[in-house]
Protein backbone atom coordinates (compact mmCIF):
# COMPACT_ATOMS: atom_id res chain seq x y z
CA UNK A 1 0.00 0.00 0.00
CA UNK A 2 2.70 2.48 0.45
CA UNK A 3 4.30 1.62 -2.68
CA UNK A 4 0.68 2.60 -3.95
CA UNK A 5 0.82 5.63 -1.81
CA UNK A 6 3.88 6.79 -3.20
CA UNK A 7 3.51 6.28 -6.58
CA UNK A 8 0.19 8.48 -6.55
CA UNK A 9 1.95 11.62 -4.65
CA UNK A 10 5.25 10.95 -6.54
CA UNK A 11 3.36 11.55 -10.43
CA UNK A 12 1.49 14.39 -8.69
CA UNK A 13 5.12 16.14 -7.77
CA UNK A 14 5.91 14.82 -10.87
CA UNK A 15 3.36 16.52 -12.70
CA UNK A 16 4.09 20.09 -11.73
CA UNK A 17 7.07 19.61 -13.60
CA UNK A 18 5.70 17.73 -16.44
CA UNK A 19 2.78 21.02 -16.75
CA UNK A 20 5.90 23.79 -16.19
CA UNK A 21 7.91 22.03 -19.25
CA UNK A 22 4.66 21.70 -21.23
CA UNK A 23 3.52 25.26 -20.55
CA UNK A 24 6.71 26.99 -21.24
CA UNK A 25 7.86 24.95 -24.11
CA UNK A 26 4.68 23.47 -25.57
CA UNK A 27 2.06 25.70 -24.99
CA UNK A 28 4.25 28.94 -25.70
CA UNK A 29 5.85 26.98 -28.29
CA UNK A 30 4.27 25.55 -31.64
CA UNK A 31 0.99 24.89 -29.88
CA UNK A 32 0.41 28.69 -29.29
CA UNK A 33 -2.20 28.36 -31.22
CA UNK A 34 -4.20 26.92 -29.00
CA UNK A 35 -3.01 28.24 -25.71
CA UNK A 36 -3.69 32.05 -27.15
CA UNK A 37 -7.05 32.06 -26.82
CA UNK A 38 -6.11 32.06 -22.96
CA UNK A 39 -4.47 34.92 -23.06
CA UNK A 40 -6.69 37.07 -24.88
CA UNK A 41 -10.41 38.31 -22.89
CA UNK A 42 -13.43 36.86 -24.12
CA UNK A 43 -16.42 35.80 -22.91
CA UNK A 44 -16.93 32.31 -24.43
CA UNK A 45 -17.26 29.23 -21.67
CA UNK A 46 -14.94 27.33 -23.83
CA UNK A 47 -11.07 28.30 -25.73
CA UNK A 48 -9.44 26.39 -27.41
CA UNK A 49 -7.06 25.68 -24.78
CA UNK A 50 -9.22 24.15 -23.04
CA UNK A 51 -7.90 21.36 -25.40
CA UNK A 52 -4.89 20.57 -22.91
CA UNK A 53 -7.12 19.26 -20.18
CA UNK A 54 -8.75 16.67 -23.06
CA UNK A 55 -4.95 15.52 -23.87
CA UNK A 56 -4.34 15.37 -19.98
CA UNK A 57 -7.10 13.53 -19.11
CA UNK A 58 -6.42 10.87 -22.34
CA UNK A 59 -3.01 10.29 -20.38
CA UNK A 60 -4.59 10.12 -17.02
CA UNK A 61 -7.55 7.32 -18.33
CA UNK A 62 -4.80 5.58 -20.36
CA UNK A 63 -2.53 4.99 -17.82
CA UNK A 64 -5.69 3.64 -15.82
CA UNK A 65 -6.73 1.23 -18.04
CA UNK A 66 -3.23 -0.50 -18.89
CA UNK A 67 -2.71 -0.75 -15.23
CA UNK A 68 -6.38 -2.24 -14.70
CA UNK A 69 -6.04 -4.86 -17.69
CA UNK A 70 -2.32 -5.40 -18.07
CA UNK A 71 -1.38 -6.92 -14.72
CA UNK A 72 2.67 -6.43 -15.35
CA UNK A 73 1.58 -2.81 -16.00
CA UNK A 74 -0.27 -2.34 -12.52
CA UNK A 75 1.62 0.41 -11.22
CA UNK A 76 0.26 2.35 -13.93
CA UNK A 77 -3.33 2.71 -12.49
CA UNK A 78 -1.58 4.40 -9.38
CA UNK A 79 0.72 6.91 -12.16
CA UNK A 80 -2.78 7.68 -13.46
CA UNK A 81 -4.28 8.06 -10.03
CA UNK A 82 -1.50 11.22 -9.41
CA UNK A 83 -1.94 12.56 -12.82
CA UNK A 84 -5.96 12.70 -11.91
CA UNK A 85 -5.07 14.52 -8.48
CA UNK A 86 -3.17 16.83 -10.19
CA UNK A 87 -5.61 17.55 -12.66
CA UNK A 88 -8.26 18.58 -10.41
CA UNK A 89 -5.53 20.50 -8.14
CA UNK A 90 -5.10 22.37 -11.53
CA UNK A 91 -8.64 23.04 -11.99
CA UNK A 92 -10.08 24.28 -8.83
CA UNK A 93 -6.60 26.68 -8.51
CA UNK A 94 -6.60 27.64 -12.27
CA UNK A 95 -9.94 27.82 -13.58
CA UNK A 96 -12.18 28.43 -10.27
CA UNK A 97 -10.16 30.34 -7.90
CA UNK A 98 -7.86 32.05 -10.15
CA UNK A 99 -9.64 33.15 -13.93
CA UNK A 100 -13.24 32.36 -11.86
CA UNK A 101 -14.21 30.71 -14.85
CA UNK A 102 -17.01 29.36 -11.94
CA UNK A 103 -18.04 32.17 -9.91
CA UNK A 104 -17.16 31.60 -6.22
CA UNK A 105 -16.60 33.88 -3.55
CA UNK A 106 -12.80 33.31 -2.31
CA UNK A 107 -10.28 35.81 -1.17
CA UNK A 108 -6.76 34.20 -0.59
CA UNK A 109 -5.89 34.53 2.71
CA UNK A 110 -2.68 32.39 2.87
CA UNK A 111 0.55 33.59 1.51
CA UNK A 112 1.32 30.36 -0.37
CA UNK A 113 -1.75 31.17 -2.38
CA UNK A 114 -1.29 35.12 -2.75
CA UNK A 115 2.22 33.77 -3.66
CA UNK A 116 0.87 31.59 -6.79
CA UNK A 117 -2.31 33.62 -7.43
CA UNK A 118 0.45 36.27 -7.78
CA UNK A 119 2.52 34.51 -10.39
CA UNK A 120 -0.67 33.36 -12.19
CA UNK A 121 -1.02 37.04 -12.87
CA UNK A 122 2.08 38.17 -13.77
CA UNK A 123 2.37 35.58 -16.44
CA UNK A 124 -1.19 37.15 -18.08
CA UNK A 125 0.30 40.15 -18.04
CA UNK A 126 1.93 38.96 -21.17
CA UNK A 127 -0.29 38.69 -24.06
CA UNK A 128 2.08 37.28 -26.52
CA UNK A 129 4.10 33.85 -27.29
CA UNK A 130 7.30 35.29 -25.80
CA UNK A 131 8.04 37.22 -22.92
CA UNK A 132 6.13 35.67 -20.47
CA UNK A 133 7.42 34.21 -16.84
CA UNK A 134 5.79 32.35 -13.89
CA UNK A 135 4.89 28.99 -15.60
CA UNK A 136 4.06 27.09 -12.86
CA UNK A 137 0.71 26.18 -11.94
CA UNK A 138 0.86 24.98 -7.86
CA UNK A 139 4.48 26.14 -7.54
CA UNK A 140 5.83 29.72 -7.62
CA UNK A 141 9.26 31.05 -6.73
CA UNK A 142 9.60 33.09 -3.42
CA UNK A 143 9.84 36.14 -5.71
CA UNK A 144 6.00 36.53 -6.23
CA UNK A 145 5.23 37.36 -2.40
Amino acid sequence: MLLKFLLVVGTFLLMEGVAWFTHKYIMHGFMWRWHRSHHVHHNEPLEKNDLFAVVFATVSISTFALGTYVPSLWFLFWVGLGVLCYGLFYFIFHDVIVHRRIKIKFIAKHPYMKRIMKAHYVHHKVHTREGAEAFGFLYAPKKYE
